[in-house]
């Protein structure tokens, strides 16, 4: 990938896995900045310890990436439970290994499906079923290690995260390591995690109450205790805390930034990590870039540009982690309630980057993904000139390439298909011409030389709207060109849509700055030279 960049170097590592951080909390049923405020908690904790600069710094990246890993069977979470987010949402309601934890899970078998399609599947669950919970487990820790060390975050924190699910007594996963034995940043961010949902839903007395009764179980006594005796100071300031900044502020040790190449590594790391949502995703985000990135140097973006663009692709699906596999793996058509979340993702990624300076730009181009000429789009349904033209870009590179890859309802579409498919939404006024041949010809295809007009104009629709600019009347323009006038209203509207315009003089003005008036046009009638 070009190592040309565009976003200062101000951006922080830190910065990058609280974003992250925030789509977790969605896959958890948790409201956003849960994850953060477990950081505040177990800083706290770190500094009573008295543990060092470097150990409170492996505490801090273990407490934002301990949970970082669970949505990577997310497909294999929604084939045996129905809906993978409401299945993790269940983690702490219940006592690991406790026995009102397992029939909970077993309530959820098959959840969503018929009787007997339930049974099936609770067959199967009990044959084999059981032991890939307890591998999926096991598993997030190790594919939670892997992102760390692909972040270059020191061994002590790959260590940590792949201990997250040990505990105290040693019944953790995958039960190798029990006591001492297990990294103390392990232990802190674990003990913070719960901390923050009891505290958040009972307050202080249900969090030393939990602290208490998984004391030399789950938690270190040591944690245990520390919270009985300075439960206040711990948890004191977190209902006014301003917590992003509060988190990014607290980074312990020296502040890991990124810049240019070493940026492009870091969020092309994290987007193929999420896109091990779905196996029908993978490697999506990483293709729309390169392709994206193409077309731009095709459609004449500078370097600048083209880094954000770039960067903006590998973003643009971090807001799918907050939306069920239930969804994203269906074979069938979705419902009403369902295209509802599908809607919500560009939102939700636009969500989990706004709040840093450096990563706020690409989920401003990212929010537009879906977005469409015609106002047919979302989450904001703009239209024409709201949408910006780099984002006009990554809508066709994202479609390109989505529907070059298998879909849960559908095979794979040959390249010259897809092809077809965006042609035909630039002439429904969906897609941008300039922009579904910039990334046709990125993607290998022949283009002709077009013949309409900017913004998807059809050739027709721009001759009316160069009579429109020239003041004619729908009447007028209906007979000059021998079609109805309900067909020339229409042309119209799809007309001021596909541009942006409010009127003839806004029209007009469109035409006049796009070349789109013939020269030997002085505005005659019927094409004759003005007097």
């Amino acid at each position: 990938m070009p190592t040309e960049f565009a976003i200062p170097a101000r951006t922080r590592l830190a910065e990058l896995v609280a974003a992250l951080s925030l789509g977790i909390d969605l896959g958890f049923g948790q409201p956003m900045e849960h994850v953060l405020r477990q950081t505040l908690i177990a800083l706290s904790i770190a500094e009573r310890l008295g543990l060092d600069d470097e150990q409170r710094s492996d505490v801090y990246y273990t407490a934002l990436l301990i949970n970082v890993g669970c949505h990577t069977d997310a497909h294999e979470q929604a084939k045996w439970f129905g809906d993978d987010l409401a299945l993790r949402g269940t983690k702490y309601d219940h006592g690991l290994h406790s026995v009102s934890g397992a029939v909970a899970t077993m309530r959820m078998l098959g959840r969503g499906n018929p009787p007997l399609h339930r049974f099936r599947v609770g067959l199967e669950y009990a044959l084999a079923g059981h032991r890939d919970l307890d591998g999926m487990i096991a598993g997030h820790a190790r594919v939670s290690r892997q992102l760390a060390s692909q972040l270059s975050l020191p061994v002590a924190v790959q260590d940590a995260v792949g201990a997250a699910y040990e505990q105290w007594d040693g019944r953790g996963w995958p039960g190798e390591l029990r006591a001492g034995a297990v990294p103390i940043a392990a232990r802190v961010a674990q003990f913070a995690e719960y901390i923050e949902v009891a505290h958040r839903l009972g307050g202080p007395a249900a969090a030393v109450k939990l602290a208490d009764s998984r004391r030399g179980s789950q938690f270190d006594p040591a944690l245990s205790d520390l919270l009985s005796r300075e439960c206040d100071s711990i948890l004191g300031g977190l209902g006014w805390t301003h917590t992003w900044d509060a988190v990014i502020s607290s980074e312990p040790s020296l502040t890991r930034r990124l810049s240019g190449a070493d940026l492009d590594h870091a969020l092309l790391a994290v987007a193929d990590f999420v896109d091990l949502k779905s196996p029908y995703l993978l490697g999506h985000a990483r293709a729309v870039s390169d392709l994206v990135d193409a077309a731009a140097a095709t459609a004449g973006l500078g370097p600048a540009d083209r880094g954000e663009l770039r960067r903006a692709a590998l973003v643009h699906g971090f807001g799918r982690l907050g939306v069920s596999n239930a969804i994203w793996d269906k074979g069938a058509p979705l419902g009403a309630g369902e295209w509802e979340r599908v809607r919500l993702h560009p939102y939700l990624t636009e969500r989990m980057l706004q709040q840093s300076p450096g990563l706020a730009p690409l989920g401003g181009i990212a929010v537009q993904v879906r977005e469409r000429l015609d106002g047919s789009g979302y989450p904001r349904q703009l239209t024409g000139a709201a949408i910006s033209r780099p984002a006009r870009l990554l809508a066709v590179a994202d479609a390109y390439q989505a529907m070059c890859e298998p879909r849960p309802h559908r095979a794979a579409l040959p390249p010259e298909t897809v092809a077809r498919e965006l042609v035909a939404e630039v002439r429904a006024g969906r897609l941008d011409g300039d922009a579904v041949d910039a990334v046709l010809a990125a993607a290998g295809h022949r283009v002709s030389r077009r013949r309409d007009g900017p913004a998807g104009l059809t050739r027709r629709e721009v001759e009316v709207l160069q009579l429109v600019a020239r003041g004619r009347s729908t009447k007028e323009i209906a007979s000059q060109l021998v079609i109805a006038p309900k067909t020339v209203r229409n042309h119209i509207e799809h007309i001021y849509t596909k541009i942006g315009a409010t009127s003839r003089v806004t029209a007009g003005l469109y035409a006049v700055q796009h070349g789109l008036l013939p020269e030997n046009d002085a505005g005659g009638e019927d094409g004759a030279p003005a007097p």
